[in-house]
C-alpha cells in the first residue's frame, strides 16, 4: 500500500475528486494553505486494479461521474506507482552499499569516488521520490472519483427500478387535493412561507403554533425509539470542516452545467482558515466523531443517534417538488448512525431498518420499503433502502426515511479501524487493521414527517372545511399542550 503522507486537505480533495485529467496531477491550486487533520484516505489500489472491467461496469450503472478509462487509470498510475517504488528502493539500497564504500576508502582516491556516486545517487533518489509522490498523487485522484461497490441484490437502473420489499400501516386514503398540507396549513395557521421568502428566500420556513410543537414532539418520540434500542443520543454542529463532508462521499458538485454545489460553503474568515459547509446532514458530523480512531472488536457495534439541521442548497431547485415543506432549504432531521465490523454490517443494516420500520407504524401511517436501485445509490452507499409514506394531499408516495450500508467506504477515507482481539485475532492473518463498516439511516426527516401526518390527519366538517387534526397518541408524551387553541384529535380519543 502507499506511503502515507499528510498532504491533502479539503481544498485538494475537492478538485481531486473533480476529476479533470487534463490538469497535472501536480498543478492542484490550493486554495488555503492549511492541513487536514487527518491522513490521505487509504484505498484499495491493489482490489482496483485487480477489477478493471467489474468496477468499470459498476460505475456506468451507478451513473457516476467517471471517464471511461477512469478505473484503468487507476491501475495504470498504480502500475507506475510500483515500479517508482521498486526503483526507489534499489537506489535507497546503493545508498546504503556506498555508504560502506566511503567509510571502508583505502585512499583519498577510492574515497572522491564514492562520494561522487553518493551524489548522483542523493540527486537520483530525490527525484524519483517527487515522482514516486505524483504517482501515489494520480492514484488517489483517481480513485477517488470510484464509487463503492454495489450490493448483488441490488436492483440496475433509474428510481423506478425500485423494488418494493413491504407494504405497512393502514389502507391509504383516496388522492385528495384538499388534503394538501400547504391548505391544511394555511387553514389552521401552521406554516409561514412568505416570512420565510422575506427573511431568507423561497423554500424557507417558519413553522407555526401546532406544526412547531409537532416537530420537537417527532424528534423526541424519534429520539426515545432509538434509544430504547441501545443508540447514545448526541447533538451535533451544523458547521463541518468540507474535508470531512467529501470524505463521508458527498460530492461537491452535481451533474448541471455550470455545476452547482450542493452544500452552502462558508467564507473562511481570513485566507488560511479551513474551508466549512453547512452540514447536509448529521451523518456528515457523526461520521467524523470516528475519524482517524482504532476500537476494539470488543466494542462494536457502536450505535448513535443524532439530533442536527440539514442544509440542501438545491433543494427546489429544477424540481416538481417544490411546494410546501417537502423539499426545503432547511430542516430538523434525527439520524441513526453505526459502526460494525465487517461482517456485521449487513444485520446492522436490518437492525435499523426494524427500528426505522418502528418509527413508521408507531405514527400509523401506510408507508412501503423499497430497495433502491443503482442509480439512486450515492457514491457512499453499497446498498440502499427508501422508506416512502402515502400523502394523499400530494397524491403519492413521498420518501421520508434512508437508510445505506456505506461498508468500509467511508472508513478508508475516514481512517476509521478496529483490532481484532480474542478468537477473531487468532484466526485473521491481516497483517493490517481491518478498516470498520458504516451504515447510516434517517430516524425522522421531521418536515416530510409533517407533510404525512397533516395530509392524512385533517379533519373535515360537514361542509368540507378544515376544522383539526388528527395525530398519533403515540406523540402525546411529547408534546406540550396550548390550550388557547383546541384543533388536535388524538387517534386514541376517536
Amino acid at each position: 500500500m502507499l506511503a502515507r503522507r499528510r498532504v491533502t486537505n479539503a481544498s485538494t480533495l475537492h478538485k481531486l475528486i473533480s476529476f479533470t485529467p487534463k490538469r497535472p496531477c501536480r498543478c492542484f491550486h490550493l486554495t488555503n494553505s492549511w492541513s487536514s487533520d487527518l491522513p490521505p484516505p487509504r484505498l484499495d489500489y491493489r482490489d482496483i486494479s485487480e477489477n478493471v472491467t467489474s468496477k468499470s461496469l459498476n460505475a456506468l450503472n451507478r451513473k457516476a461521474k467517471l471517464p471511461n478509462d477512469g478505473v484503468a487509470s487507476v491501475a495504470r498510475a498504480y502500475a507506475e506507482w510500483k515500479r517508482i517504488s521498486t526503483e526507489l528502493n534499489a537506489k535507497r539500497n546503493e545508498r546504503s552499499i556506498i555508504g560502506e564504500r566511503i567509510r571502508k576508502s583505502a585512499n583519498e582516491a577510492e574515497r572522491e569516488a564514492a562520494l561522487s556516486d553518493a551524489s548522483k545517487l542523493k540527486l537520483q533518489v530525490k527525484e524519483l521520490e517527487a515522482a514516486l509522490d505524483l504517482s501515489e498523487q494520480q492514484c488517489l485522484r483517481y480513485a477517488l472519483a470510484i464509487p463503492n461497490d454495489t450490493h448483488p441484490n441490488t436492483p440496475l437502473g433509474p428510481e423506478s427500478a425500485a423494488v418494493t420489499i413491504a407494504v405497512e400501516g393502514p389502507a391509504p386514503l383516496p388522492a385528495d387535493p384538499k388534503r394538501d398540507h400547504v391548505a391544511v396549513s394555511e387553514k389552521l395557521d401552521l406554516l409561514d412561507f412568505k416570512s420565510g421568502a422575506v427573511v431568507t428566500g423561497s423554500s424557507w420556513y417558519f413553522l407555526r403554533n401546532e406544526a412547531a410543537l409537532l416537530e420537537l414532539a417527532l424528534t423526541n418520540y424519534a429520539l426515545s425509539v432509538a434509544i430504547q434500542r441501545g443508540f447514545t443520543p448526541v447533538t451535533t454542529p451544523d458547521v463541518v470542516r468540507s474535508d470531512i463532508a467529501v470524505r463521508c462521499g458527498f460530492q461537491p458538485r452535481d451533474d448541471s452545467d455550470p455545476p452547482v454545489s450542493h452544500m452552502y460553503p462558508l467564507v473562511p474568515h481570513h485566507p488560511t482558515a479551513p474551508e466549512f459547509v453547512l452540514s447536509g446532514t448529521s451523518e456528515i458530523p457523526l461520521a467524523g466523531t470516528f475519524a482517524n480512531k482504532v476500537y476494539s472488536s470488543l466494542a462494536l457495534p457502536i450505535k448513535v443517534v443524532g439530533v442536527g439541521h440539514a442544509f440542501r442548497a438545491e433543494a427546489g431547485a429544477h424540481s416538481a417538488d417544490t411546494r410546501g415543506l417537502y423539499r426545503v432549504h432547511q430542516f430538523t432531521k434525527v439520524e441513526l448512525f453505526a459502526v460494525t465490523n465487517e461482517n456485521t454490517s449487513q444485520q446492522m443494516m436490518e437492525e435499523l431498518l426494524s427500528l426505522q420500520r418502528s418509527i413508521l407504524t408507531g405514527l400509523n401511517l401506510p408507508y412501503r420499503v423499497l430497495d433502491m436501485p443503482s442509480e439512486e445509490l450515492g457514491a457512499s452507499a453499497y446498498r440502499k433502502y427508501d422508506i416512502e409514506a402515502w400523502m394523499p394531499g400530494r397524491g403519492t408516495w413521498g420518501e421520508v426515511s434512508s437508510l445505506s450500508n456505506c461498508t468500509d467506504y467511508q472508513s478508508r477515507r475516514l481512517h476509521i479501524r478496529y483490532r481484532l482481539h480474542g478468537e477473531e485475532s487468532n484466526a485473521s492473518s491481516q497483517s493490517r487493521l481491518p478498516f470498520a463498516h458504516t451504515l447510516n439511516g434517517t430516524a425522522a426527516a421531521i418536515p416530510r414527517l409533517i407533510v404525512a401526518l397533516l395530509e392524512n390527519g385533517a379533519i373535515f366538517n360537514d361542509k368540507g372545511d378544515i376544522v383539526g387534526l388528527r395525530l398519533p397518541s403515540i406523540l402525546k408524551p411529547f408534546w406540550i399542550v396550548d390550550k388557547s387553541r383546541n384543533i388536535i384529535q388524538w387517534d386514541d380519543e376517536i
